[in-house]
C-alpha cells in the first residue's frame, strides 16, 4: 500500500509539476475563488488546474520583482475613435485672442481678484497692474481665506513671485507672450512640479517629491502664467477629503466642495486664483464645477497631456480647466492642449475657436432625463435654461435618449482595475492602511478589492465599451451639442467611457443658495461648439458673474 501511495504521488508530481500544497494553495482555495467569480468547475477540471495556477503564481511573483515607473502606460492604449472616424486635420497652434484695451483698474483688490482672464490681461499688458501685485493679491487671499476652505495643499510663493517679476520685466520690455502672461493660477495636486511636494492628497504620499514637472504646467509656464498654489485633490483622486481635512464649498461652508478636483473648484470660486487645472476620470471636473458654481471643461480624451499627472485610469483620465467662465476655459484649453511625445494618447488634432452663430447649431436634449427631475430647484433651473436657449435661438431642440442596453454596472471595473494596477505597490506594502478614509466606499478599499477583478472580466467590459463607443457615436454625430443634466442621467459615466468632451456651466441656485448646473456634450474634438454655446448662454445670464458672498464682500448684482 505504501508503494502505491508513493507511486501515485510520483505520477502527480510528473503531471502537475509539484504537489498542490507546494503551490501555496489547495482545492478549497480554488473553489472559494470560483464562488467569488461566479464560476462552477467540476472537481475533475479543478484537478487539472494546479500546474497553470502555480505557473501563474510564479509569474506574479516574478513580475513583482520589478518596479514600474509612474509614467509607463500599458501597451494596450485606449482608442476612443469609432470605426471609420476621420481625424480632423490642420496645424496645432496656441490661440492668441485679442486683449481688450479699455479695462479700467478696479478700486479694490477684491474686485481685481474676480476679474476674467481677458480683463486681467488688459490691465497687465497696459501696465495698469503689475503681475507681482496681482500675485500678492491672490497670495493674501489664500492666507486670509484658505483656513476656512482648505483648498490649498502647497503655496508656491517663491516660484510665483519669481515668475511674476519675470513677467513684469518681459512685459515692460515689449516681450509679451500672450493673454496668460503674468496671470496667477493653481493646479490640482496630482500634477508634478519640480521642487515642490506632489501629495496626491493622500497620507502615504504627503512628502513625495517628483523630480520633473508635468507637461501642462510647463506649457503654462511657457505662456508666462504664474503658478501660485497646488490645490487639493481628494485622496488619490476621490471625493473632497484629503490628509489635511475636507475642502469646503465657498457658497456653503457646511458642505464639501465635491471632488476630486475639490481645491480647483473651491479656490477658483472663492477668488484665490484666476483659474485652475483639474482632472476627471468620472466626474472630477464637472462635479466640483457644479458644487462651487464655476465652469468646468472636460476635453476630449487625448486632447491634453497627462505626463507628470497621477494616473487613476489610463483609459479614462483627462486634464481640463476650471474657470469662472467658458471664455476663460477656452483660453486655457488653447494654451495646454496638443501632442506630447511623453503621452502616447495625445494627438495632432488642432483646436480652433468657433465663431459660428449658435443659431446654426443642431441641438438635442436628453428630454427624459431632464423631465425626471422637474420638481427640484436644480431641475427647474435646467428647464429654464433650456427654454431660454430655445427662445433666444428661435429653434426647437430634438429629444434623444442615451443607449440603455449595456452592462453599466460592470463598467466601473475598468477604472478600478486600472487604478489597482497603478497603486499595486501601495496595496501590497500595506501603506494603503495609512490613508485617512478606510470606509467601505473609500479609495483605500477600492484599491484593495481591485485585486479581485479577473482579467477576463476587465477585457470583456472593454469589449462592451467598444460597442458603446460605436452606438454613442451613431447618436451624437447628427448633433452639434446635446444638453443634459450634470448628474441625473448616465451621461457622465457614458461620456467618460467614450471620451467625449463636456462643459458644466452654472444655471442658478437651489433653495439653499447652492449653485446648480447643466452639461453640454460635444462630439470628439468639437470643444469649440460646446464652448460657443456655453459662452452664448453666459452672455444671456449672469450666473457666471455671481461670487460666494462670504468671499466677495462687494455683493452680487
Amino acid at each position: 500500500m505504501q508503494r502505491r501511495i508513493l507511486l501515485f504521488l510520483l505520477i502527480a508530481l510528473v503531471i502537475y509539476g509539484c504537489k498542490p500544497a507546494e503551490y501555496g494553495f489547495r482545492k478549497k482555495d480554488i473553489n472559494a475563488a470560483q464562488r467569488l467569480y461566479g464560476l462552477d468547475f467540476e472537481d475533475e477540471a479543478v484537478d487539472t488546474m494546479y500546474n497553470y495556477l502555480g505557473r501563474n503564481k510564479r509569474g506574479y511573483d516574478n513580475l513583482r520583482e520589478y518596479s514600474i515607473d509612474n509614467e509607463t502606460f500599458p501597451a494596450l492604449t485606449f482608442d476612443p475613435h469609432p470605426s471609420g472616424f476621420i481625424m480632423p486635420q490642420g496645424n496645432q497652434e496656441i490661440l492668441f485672442p485679442a486683449v481688450p484695451n479699455d479695462v479700467q483698474l478696479p478700486a479694490t483688490d477684491e474686485e481685481i481678484a474676480f476679474l476674467s482672464i481677458p480683463e486681467l490681461a488688459s490691465l497687465l499688458k497696459s501696465r495698469k497692474l503689475s503681475s507681482e501685485r496681482l500675485t500678492n493679491i491672490y497670495l493674501d487671499r489664500i492666507e486670509k481665506f484658505d483656513g476656512q476652505l482648505q483648498s490649498v495643499i502647497t503655496v508656491t510663493r517663491d516660484l510665483a513671485l519669481e515668475q511674476a517679476r519675470r513677467a513684469d520685466q518681459e512685459i515692460a520690455s515689449g516681450n509679451y507672450r500672450g493673454i496668460l502672461h503674468g496671470i496667477p493660477y493653481g493646479v490640482k495636486d496630482l500634477m508634478a512640479v519640480e521642487g515642490y511636494p506632489t501629495t496626491w492628497g493622500a497620507e502615504p504620499y504627503r512628502n513625495q517629491q517628483i523630480d520633473y514637472t508635468a507637461t501642462v504646467v510647463k506649457r503654462l509656464e511657457e505662456q508666462g502664467a504664474v503658478l501660485i498654489a497646488k490645490l487639493v485633490s481628494g485622496s488619490l483622486a476621490r471625493g473632497d477629503v484629503w490628509f489635511g481635512g475636507k475642502t469646503k464649498n465657498p457658497w456653503d461652508l457646511s458642505q464639501g466642495a465635491s471632488g476630486s478636483s475639490a481645491g480647483s473648484g473651491s479656490a477658483t470660486s472663492a477668488g484665490l486664483v484666476a483659474f485652475s487645472l483639474g482632472t476627471e476620470t468620472l466626474g472630477s471636473i464637472t462635479s466640483p464645477a457644479t458644487r462651487n458654481g464655476v465652469t468646468g471643461l472636460r476635453p476630449t480624451y487625448g486632447r491634453i497631456s497627462r505626463h507628470g499627472v497621477m494616473s487613476l485610469s489610463w483609459s479614462m483620465d483627462k486634464v481640463g480647466p476650471i474657470c469662472r467662465s467658458a471664455e476663460d476655459c477656452e483660453i486655457v484649453l488653447s494654451a495646454i492642449y496638443g501632442k506630447d511625445p511623453l503621452d502616447p494618447t495625445t494627438n495632432l488634432v488642432p483646436f480652433a475657436t468657433n465663431s459660428s452663430n449658435p443659431r446654426d447649431f443642431k441641438i438635442a436634449i436628453l428630454q427624459e432625463d431632464i423631465s425626471s427631475d422637474s420638481t427640484s430647484e436644480s431641475g427647474k433651473n435646467l428647464i429654464a435654461a433650456v427654454e431660454l436657449l430655445k427662445k433666444e435661438l428661435n429653434t426647437a431642440f430634438e429629444s434623444v435618449e442615451l443607449p440603455s442596453e449595456f452592462p453599466y454596472r460592470a463598467f466601473d471595473i475598468i477604472l478600478r482595475a486600472e487604478s489597482g494596477a497603478f497603486f499595486d505597490q501601495l496595496v501590497r506594502s500595506g501603506e494603503v492602511d495609512n490613508m485617512v478614509e478606510q470606509t467601505e466606499g473609500s479609495r483605500a478599499n477600492s484599491l484593495r478589492q481591485a485585486r479581485f477583478i479577473p482579467a477576463v472580466e476587465y477585457l470583456q467590459a472593454n469589449r462592451e465599451r467598444r460597442r458603446l463607443i460605436e452606438e454613442v457615436n451613431q447618436l451624437f454625430r447628427d448633433y452639434d451639442v446635446i444638453i443634459a443634466p450634470t448628474f441625473r442621467s448616465r451621461q457622465m459615466q457614458i461620456t467618460n467611457l467614450t471620451g467625449h468632451p463636456v462643459i458644466s456651466i452654472p444655471t442658478g441656485f437651489d433653495d439653499q443658495g447652492r449653485p446648480t448646473s447643466m452639461t453640454l456634450i460635444g462630439n470628439l474634438y468639437e470643444e469649440d461648439k460646446i464652448l460657443n454655446l456655453a459662452r452664448y448662454y453666459q452672455q444671456l445670464t449672469s450666473f457666471d458673474d455671481q461670487h460666494p458672498p462670504l468671499f466677495y464682500s462687494k455683493g452680487n448684482k
